[in-house]
């Protein structure tokens, strides 16, 4: 291992091939999705395991192999499959449907743009996922468009902000696992520091939506909805907040909303198997970036480059707030180059982790800045696929929904307050609100 407390900068080239691979494509190629990350990540894993001069090549392999086996990353991988299984079955028994419709049916009709926000927020928080919560919205937010003169861009704005406030709160995301996972804090105390900071943006958000909508009316066609469809989410979410242990939470979730699919037809015992199996898969490419990641970095760490990373990123940081700020931009700078908020924070994370160690910056507050950054930019991302996918539904430019785009700008500004004024004040023990 690299003795040098300022480390080796030569160890990050696997970073920088990464990075080569995955932006230089995407701008020659003008598609940033074209080039698999998957195939980034291996290759840049390649060139980490192919340098190195002290160690054999095996003895480098098990130091990938050690640290892609963590036991953090592992519990992470856990975690996402059991969150993909959760959310698949939930939505397949019909419990995104009941939310939405209730939601459209207790919504004033001259307020719609602001309940698509609030309704977007509620489902992301329940579902864990942004994108899910866009792809089940959007419709909805073009219809509301073609009724009114509200801009198409404004809609599909509302909802991408309400997904990102839920996607960065809801403790079954896979930024939310990530983020804490990589800090070594729990769910609920993460929750509640991000929700202090995300609420005033989100407040903030339906005033303007509000005001720019004022006088605008639609009439939405409201559909029937089943209460015992939405109590699956409503479980998971109080006993995550009560302190219930995340396997637990999520495990009663599946059980329970499977057992309302069961009772009201919509699986059959097989059907039901087949949905816990297709929610997991569609974890698994994110569950092995995170292995492969975790693998890369080990190796990254093990030859210098991580102590370079801290050293040249800390060496003018004086103060708490000085390595918040160099948090935040960490997230924010991996989100712009790879334009997705869970691999940024899966990438970013160690490096964090490091830093608030070495600033003893409270894990809770790291896992939220992170976050919030990671989302606050991927929500201003025009080759992101937040925004892709958005504007692919209203048939618009995803350039132009960034005009509309304030959730992400007052949840990166709040972020930043929170860091300059320290907010919220934070106990060993627990966790006070205000500012002193």
């Amino acid at each position: 291992m690299n003795n040098d407390n300022n480390g080796n900068p030569w160890a990050l080239i696997p970073f920088v091939v990464f990075l080569v691979l995955f932006i230089g494509s995407g701008i020659v190629l003008q598609d940033f999705y074209a080039f698999p990350v998957m195939a980034a990540i291996a290759i840049a894993g390649a060139v980490a395991l192919a340098m190195g001069r002290k160690e054999s090549l095996q003895e480098r392999v098990d130091i990938y192999c050690k640290s892609a086996g963590d036991p953090n990353i592992m519990l992470m991988v856990l975690i996402f499959l059991l969150a993909g299984a959760f959310s698949g079955v939930a939505e397949g028994m019909g419990a995104v449907n009941s939310t939405v419709n209730l939601a459209l049916s207790i919504v004033p009709q001259n307020l719609l743009i602001v309940g698509m926000f609030i309704i977007a927020c509620f489902i992301s928080l329940s579902m864990g996922t942004s994108m899910g919560t866009i792809v089940a919205l959007a419709p909805i937010g073009v219809g509301i468009s073609d009724q009114t003169d509200i801009s198409m861009a404004l809609s599909m704005a509302a909802i991408i902000g309400g997904s990102l406030f839920g996607d960065n709160l809801s403790i079954i995301s896979d930024t939310t696992i990530a983020a804490v996972r990589t800090q070594g804090t729990k769910m609920k105390d993460k929750f509640k520091v991000n929700f202090l900071i995300a609420l005033p943006a989100a407040i903030v958000t339906c005033l303007i939506l509000g005001v720019m909508t004022m006088g605008q009316h639609a009439e939405i066609s409201q559909s029937s909805y089943n209460w015992v469809k939405i109590m699956p989410y409503l479980c998971v979410l109080i006993t995550a907040l009560i302190g219930v242990n995340v396997f637990v939470v999520l495990t009663v979730g599946i059980v329970f909303a499977g057992l309302v699919g069961l009772i009201d037809g919509s699986y059959s015992i097989i059907d039901l198997v087949q949905t816990i199996n297709e929610g997991m898969a569609g974890m698994f490419e994110i569950a092995f970036l995170a292995i492969l990641i975790a693998g890369m970095v080990g190796v990254i760490r093990h030859q210098g480059g991580i102590d370079y990373l801290l050293h040249a990123l800390t060496r003018n940081t004086k103060s708490k707030k000085g390595a918040e700020f160099s948090i935040a931009g960490i997230a924010g700078a991996t989100d712009l180059s790879t334009a997705n908020n869970t691999i940024s924070i899966i990438v970013s994370g160690p490096l964090a982790k490091n830093i608030a160690d070495k600033f003893g910056i409270d894990p809770r507050r790291s896992a939220s800045i992170l976050d919030i950054f990671a989302c606050s930019i991927q929500g201003l991302l025009p080759y992101g696929l937040h925004l892709l996918v958005a504007a692919e539904a209203a048939n618009i430019s995803p350039v132009s929904i960034l005009a509309y785009s304030y959730y992400p700008v007052l949840i990166g500004l709040c972020g930043i307050l929170a860091i300059l004024f320290q907010f919220p004040r934070l106990k060993r023990d627990g966790m006070r609100g205000e500012v002193s």
